[in-house]
C-alpha cells in the first residue's frame, strides 16, 4: 500500500482471506453472483456496453468485470487485494476472457488515465473505504466528458442496519459476518452530493431488494432503503 492508497488494510486482509470463494456461487459471494445480472441490467438501461472501454474499480474476484466483458465491453479492472485479483485473473483465463486486471489504486491510476474511459463502475466498494469522496473524484477524472459512472453502495438508516447487517450477515447469512460497518454506509443524498461536487450529474437511482421467501433479488426504483445503484454522467467540456 502506498501513502496515497485508498484501501484500508483490514479490508484487504478480509477480502484476500476469501479469495478462494469468489467463484463459488454458493459461497461467501453468492449474493454478488445473484445481483450481478441486475447490475448489468441497470447499466445497459443507460449505455451500450459493446465496444465500450470500461473501468471497473474495486473489482475483487472479477464478477462484475466478467459480466461487462460478456456484454462486449473492453474492461480494465483495478483492485488492491492481491489474492482476490489473482482469483479474478485465473477465472478469466479459464473462461477465455480478455480482461486487463491491475493491482493499482484508482487515486493514482486516474491521474495517469484522465478522461480515458467511456464508462466507469464502482460497485459495493465505497462502504469499505475511509474517504469515499476521494474515490468518487477519481472516478470522475477517469471517465471521458459525457461518459457515465455507475455506483452502488448501502443506504445508512435503521432499516439498512436491520436488513443489511442483522438479517444479511447473521440471520439469512447472505454475506459473511463482519462484511459491513453501518457507520460507513452512504445515503443517496450524500452520494449525489459527492458526485455533483466533482462534475458528475446523477441521472438515475434504483434499489436492489431481496425477497427471503423466494430468495430472489429485484431492481426497485421506489426502494432505496438498503442496497442501491446510481447512474451519473460527467458534464461535457
Amino acid at each position: 500500500m502506498t501513502a496515497q492508497s485508498s484501501a484500508r488494510a483490514d479490508e484487504l486482509i478480509k477480502f484476500n482471506q476469501l479469495s478462494d470463494q469468489w467463484w463459488d456461487q454458493d459461497g461467501a459471494f453468492a449474493a454478488l453472483h445473484a445481483i450481478n445480472p441486475l447490475r448489468i441490467q441497470f447499466i445497459t438501461q443507460h449505455v451500450e456496453l459493446s465496444g465500450a472501454r470500461v473501468l471497473d474499480v474495486g473489482c475483487g474476484g472479477g464478477i462484475l468485470s466478467e459480466g461487462l466483458t460478456l456484454e462486449g465491453a473492453k474492461v480494465t479492472a483495478l483492485d488492491l487485494a492481491a489474492d482476490a485479483l489473482q482469483a479474478a485473473k485465473t477465472h478469466a483465463n479459464e473462461q477465455g476472457l480478455n480482461i486487463d486486471y491491475r493491482l493499482e489504486d484508482i487515486l493514482s491510476f486516474a491521474e495517469t488515465h484522465a478522461g480515458t474511459f467511456d464508462q466507469v463502475t464502482c460497485m459495493e466498494m465505497l462502504e469499505h473505504v475511509d474517504q469515499p469522496e476521494s474515490i468518487v473524484q477519481a472516478l470522475a477524472k477517469a471517465v471521458k466528458p459525457g461518459g457515465w459512472v455507475f455506483l452502488s453502495t448501502l443506504n445508512r438508516n435503521p432499516k439498512s442496519w436491520l436488513f443489511g447487517i442483522v438479517a444479511a450477515e447473521y440471520l439469512l447469512k447472505l454475506v459473511p459476518r463482519g462484511t459491513h460497518d453501518h457507520k460507513r454506509f452512504i445515503k443517496p443524498s450524500e452520494l449525489a452530493r459527492m458526485a455533483r461536487q466533482v462534475g458528475l450529474n446523477p441521472v438515475a437511482f434504483t434499489g436492489i431488494t431481496y425477497n427471503p421467501l423466494t430468495r430472489s433479488y429485484a431492481l426497485n426504483a421506489q426502494d432505496l432503503d438498503v442496497n442501491y445503484l446510481m447512474a451519473c454522467r460527467r458534464h461535457e467540456i
